[in-house]
């Protein structure tokens, strides 16, 4: 061990004053209400394990580098695990005088093997100590929550190939559009979710680097092996720079970014949930593992994990606010408004997580009407664009006149108060001559679904085969 690391560790036998982190610069303790604002400890006692986990490793490095010796760190680990063991099985006294969860951990360690632990926070700080744990535990809760997703992807997917058949109305602005197949409706969502996993995995990869042995600010004058501690913790890399590894909290913001968007999906999804169990459409049912009643009304059954879900994303949603509004106007390199980074960052991650998994649940859930949602099509004419595309197709009209035919084709069938297929080719043919027996063959809402066979579109088959490639490409067995 140098000189530098056991002077430093002798120190530690002084500190018993106002504080015992703060040394011999304090000769007074701190005002009750500034140790209640100043503690995290009640909240990053989460990061126990990461802490833990990287603390073994720098003590590691440091005694392969000769900062310490390798018996102080062979204690310092068996210490380690002993802490470890209290906190998960519930016999770890957490002290809010210790301020946070590193401090904790420490000052326990030195309670059970004494000096040795003086020595493991030579050539680190605690700047650069809680963004690796927060790393750490960030990518750990990332991975969790991609296998979630894929779960909904997968409840998705089910769904849609069991009714890929099944006609409904599909909707711009809420208004009847065109005839599509429920499968093909839950699809949309699929993709939706596969683009949120791709932002996830991109942060996750950002966010793969080691902030270890950046110290403070300046990095350190002991002799650290950085790339040592980033291999032990699975990180790609150390972070290039010692002030952006303490000052920076742009992962947490990419996640909370991607949460954000990922809310916005999941709230979108579950308000149709919400729409399509209501009476007035009835296209779908909960059962009862997924509803609520009423304290007053016997009859209601209400989509109340629909309605949280789409809750719970301005939560996310503000997280992200929150953590941006707060680092936006830091100068370098560490403030104390960072520990603030911690809470919103903690509450997105488990509301997300929760909301995923409701949706999921959800979604397997479903038991579709089709019958209703066949019947919902005989209103708002959902096969004009049919006609339109018959008269470009068949007659070689312009579109925007066959548009304009069309749309005096709906205004007549309006009047009537009839659909289109139910209109007679004397009628339409007093729109226009030229209309023959023909265009029966699109009017109906099985062949308008049938005929939209591009790629992407709600064709039946079509909808079984992008089941398939889902299945395939986003990793869902």
């Amino acid at each position: 061990m140098t000189k530098q690391a056991r002077n430093q560790s002798q120190t530690g036998h002084n500190m018993a004053g106002a504080n015992q982190m703060w040394g011999g610069r304090f000769s007074a303790g701190p005002a009750e209400i500034m140790e209640r604002i100043n503690a995290s400890i009640d909240f990053d006692q989460r990061l126990y394990r990461q802490d833990i986990e990287g603390s073994k490793a720098h003590a590691a490095m440091l005694a392969a580098q000769g900062v310490i010796d390798a018996e102080d760190a062979a204690e310092i680990t068996r210490g380690l695990d002993l802490v470890l063991a209290e906190i998960e099985e519930g016999r770890f006294s957490f002290d809010r005088a210790l301020e946070d969860i590193h401090m904790n951990v420490e000052a326990r360690l030195r309670a059970l093997i004494g000096d040795p632990a003086g020595r493991l926070h030579t050539g680190r700080s605690r700047n650069d100590q809680v963004a690796t744990d927060i790393r750490l535990w960030l990518r750990e809760m990332i991975d969790g929550l991609d296998g979630a997703m894929a779960d909904l992807q997968r409840a998705l997917v089910d769904q849609a190939e069991r009714w890929a058949d099944a006609v409904m109305p599909g909707y711009t602005h809420l208004q009847t559009a065109q005839p599509v197949t429920f499968g093909h409706h839950l699809l949309a969502y699929v993709e939706m979710i596969g683009r949120d996993r791709g932002r996830f995995a991109d942060c996750r990869k950002r966010l793969n680097e080691s902030p270890l042995g950046a110290a403070a600010l300046a990095g350190t004058s002991f002799p650290i092996d950085r790339h040592a501690t980033a291999r032990a913790l699975g990180f790609d890399r150390p972070t290039a720079n010692s002030m952006d590894s303490v000052a920076s909290r742009d992962f947490a913001l990419e996640f909370l970014a991607a949460g954000s968007i990922a809310a916005v999906h999941l709230s979108r999804l579950a308000e149709e949930i919400v729409i399509w169990a209501s009476d007035r459409f009835r296209f779908v049912r909960l059962s009862d593992a997924f509803s609520t009643g009423s304290s007053i009304m016997p009859q209601k059954r209400n989509p109340d994990a629909a309605e949280l879900v789409r809750g719970k994303a301005g939560r996310v949603i503000g997280a992200f606010n929150a953590l941006a509004i707060m680092m936006k106007g830091l100068p370098m390199t560490y403030g104390k408004d960072m520990q603030e980074d911690k809470e919103p960052l903690f509450d997105a991650v488990d509301t997300l997580s929760l909301m995923v998994q409701a949706t999921a649940g959800m979604t397997a859930d479903l038991k579709p009407r089709p019958d209703v949602m066949r019947a919902a099509l005989a209103d708002g004419f959902p096969t004009a664009t049919d006609l339109a595309d018959w008269l470009v197709r068949a007659l070689g009209t312009p579109f925007r006149d066959a548009h304009h035919i069309t749309g005096q084709v709906v205004a007549l069938a309006e009047q009537r108060g009839v659909d289109l297929a139910d209109l007679s080719l004397n009628d339409l043919q007093g729109v226009d001559p030229r209309i023959t027996d023909d265009v029966f063959s699109v009017l109906s809402v099985d062949a308008s679904v049938a005929s939209r066979t591009s790629f992407g579109g709600t064709a039946p088959d079509n909808v079984r085969q992008a089941a398939r490639d889902a299945r395939t490409r986003f990793g869902l067995g």
